[in-house]
This record gives C-alpha cells, sequence and structure tokens, in this order.
C-alpha cells in the first residue's frame, strides 16, 4: 500500500466527506469520484476534452476483437504479467485509462494512476469497477501526492512529450520507483532535422490556439476526404507524402488494422485532433532521454524502438533504479 499525501508540503491525507485533508487543515476535492490536487483548467485542457468525448474508444474491451493496447503495453514493458502481482504500480499519464485497462484486467497489480486533466473523470468510469485496485488521481507528474521510493514498477506512454519540462518529468518518474524498481516511458521520436518539416508541425502553431470545439468540428467535417486521400497517395506507394503532408494522423504507422469503417474514421478524428490541439508537442531522440534517465539516478537497460500490432513502432526507453 502506497501512502498517499499532500504533494506540495508531503503532509498525510486524512478522508473527509468530499475530499481528502491533510493535518494542517488544507483540503482537496473528490470530484466524480476523482482526488484533484490541480486546479481544474490547466494547460491539459485539450486532453480532458478529448477523453471525455472519446471515453471508449481505445479501450480494447470496447473494440470487437481488439488486443491494440495490450499487445503495445506488453512489447513496451516487456513485463511478465504474473510478475506483477501485488505489486505497486504507478502510471503517469493515464488518458481515457486505456492501459488502466490493460493492468487492472491482465494482471493482478495494484495501479495507482494520474493525470493532469480532466481525463480520469473518463477513466473513472472505464475502470472504477475494479474497486481499491485502482487508486487515480488528478494531478501533475511534477508533484505527485505520493513519496519518493514508493513503486515497484513504474510507467508513461503517450505523455511525455506533451509536458512543459520532458527531462523534469522523467527525473520526478524515476524518484517515485523504490531502488530496484523498473521504469519504461515512451515517446515522440525525432528521426532527423525532417521530423518538424510536416503538416502537423507547420500547423500547430495556430491549431492548438483555436477552441476544442472548433478544432474537433474541422477535423471531423474533413475526415472523410482527408480519408480518401490518404488511401490515394498510399495506393500510389507514396505513403511517405501522405504521412508528412496531409493534415491528419498516419493511418498505417499509428491505427490498429482491420478497424471497421466507422471505427476507423472515429480513430482518425481522435488521433488527428490529438496531433493538433496539445499545448505542448516536443518529441526528443532516444539517446537525448536514455541520458536524461541515467541523469535521474536509473541504470538504462533498453533503449531503442519496439514493434508491436502489425509492425507499428515505437520509441522506448527502459530503465532500472540505483541504489544510493
Amino acid at each position: 500500500m502506497v501512502k498517499i499525501i499532500n504533494p506540495f508540503n508531503k503532509k498525510g491525507l486524512t478522508a473527509i466527506d468530499g475530499g481528502l485533508r491533510d493535518e494542517d487543515g488544507k483540503v482537496f476535492p473528490v470530484t466524480n469520484g476523482v482526488p484533484r490536487f490541480v486546479e481544474a483548467n490547466n494547460y491539459t485542457d485539450s486532453f480532458g476534452f478529448q477523453w471525455n468525448k472519446f471515453q471508449k474508444t481505445q479501450i480494447d474491451r470496447e473494440t470487437k476483437n481488439s488486443t491494440f493496447s495490450k499487445a503495445r503495453f506488453f512489447a513496451a514493458t516487456n513485463w511478465d504479467k504474473e510478475d506483477l502481482s501485488g505489486k505497486d504500480i504507478l502510471e503517469a499519464g493515464s488518458g481515457a485509462g486505456r492501459f488502466t485497462q490493460i493492468v487492472l484486467d491482465h494482471t493482478k497489480g495494484n495501479l495507482y494512476s494520474i493525470d493532469y486533466s480532466d481525463a480520469v473523470s473518463a477513466n473513472y468510469r472505464n475502470n472504477a469497477h475494479h474497486g481499491d485496485r485502482l487508486q487515480l488521481f488528478q494531478a501533475s507528474i511534477y508533484d505527485m501526492p505520493f513519496p519518493d521510493n514508493s513503486f515497484d514498477k513504474v510507467f508513461c506512454f503517450g505523455v511525455l512529450q506533451h509536458t512543459p519540462d520532458f527531462k523534469k518529468s522523467v527525473q520526478c518518474l524515476v524518484a517515485k520507483a523504490k531502488p530496484g524498481a523498473e521504469i519504461v516511458v515512451d515517446f515522440y521520436p525525432i528521426k532527423g532535422w525532417y521530423t518538424r518539416i510536416s503538416a502537423k508541425y507547420m500547423l500547430r502553431p495556430f491549431t492548438k490556439k483555436m477552441s476544442h470545439e472548433k478544432l474537433l468540428g474541422k477535423i471531423d467535417r474533413n475526415a472523410n476526404r482527408l480519408i480518401r486521400t490518404y488511401r490515394f497517395f498510399d495506393k500510389l506507394k507514396l505513403g511517405m507524402i501522405a504521412h508528412r503532408f496531409i493534415p491528419m494522423c498516419d493511418i498505417n504507422r499509428t491505427l490498429p488494422a482491420n478497424l471497421s469503417k466507422e471505427e476507423l474514421r472515429e480513430w482518425v478524428v481522435l488521433d488527428t485532433f490529438d496531433m493538433f490541439s496539445p499545448a505542448y508537442d516536443n518529441p526528443q531522440r532516444i539517446k537525448t532521454v536514455k541520458k536524461w534517465m541515467e541523469e535521474s539516478g536509473a541504470e538504462v537497460q533498453f533503449a531503442d524502438f519496439v514493434t508491436y500490432a502489425n509492425n507499428l513502432r515505437m520509441a522506448i526507453v527502459r530503465g532500472i533504479k540505483k541504489s544510493k
């Protein structure tokens, strides 16, 4: 059992009606079943918006015969599900709970999950039925409500590039791991100087300032046309052009195979919104993230691309926290 603390003064918390209170009388509310340690409005508002709109889209059990998130989780971590039994696991950046569901449905670990956005409300609706094995909080990766050296396993997927300070985020993850515990992260990679020469990075200075409703509406209205254009270039063996210069997510390199037409459209709208709406998008070189994890006190065991689910690839760094 991991102790829950006030992340700002490190004092213990006691449950009261409607919240958690520390010994100085500071109260943190519990809203929609989730303790809240951050202001309601912050730089992650777009994620709260998208995950409450697309609550079930990426959840394996909500898509017929889908094991996409399961395949990604176990490929990224290389963890044995049996080895996670009874372990205290930290998930930083849960979104609507696609990996929360995998941990809770496929292992017997105890999961402590945070997200800075109101995506935690969607995660709670998706996974609260697991009871006390899920402890869910709205909190910052920089101010997590747990003491340092608390967790047997730590993972953070799809998050680090969207934080204001990538290096500090890595440091905070390593700090929460016990000595000897494993930390696994994935992130958007920089593959060369050409990474930022794309529709995504050319348009983001404008799209991230749009209202969430307006941006989502524009993507939704154009989704069918964008998919047709992507397919056209793909048939001509010009997939790289489709990937780089059509303002939509890369279907072949990021989405599950064998989606129905309706499911594909929903994933495209969601992932395209996810491309253009975040306040921060800072891809990194694998060697840079490896160095930052080492500087944070972990011995890196793996730093490379991992392939999963029909040859999709992700940049992964895994490390073991050193004993002092």
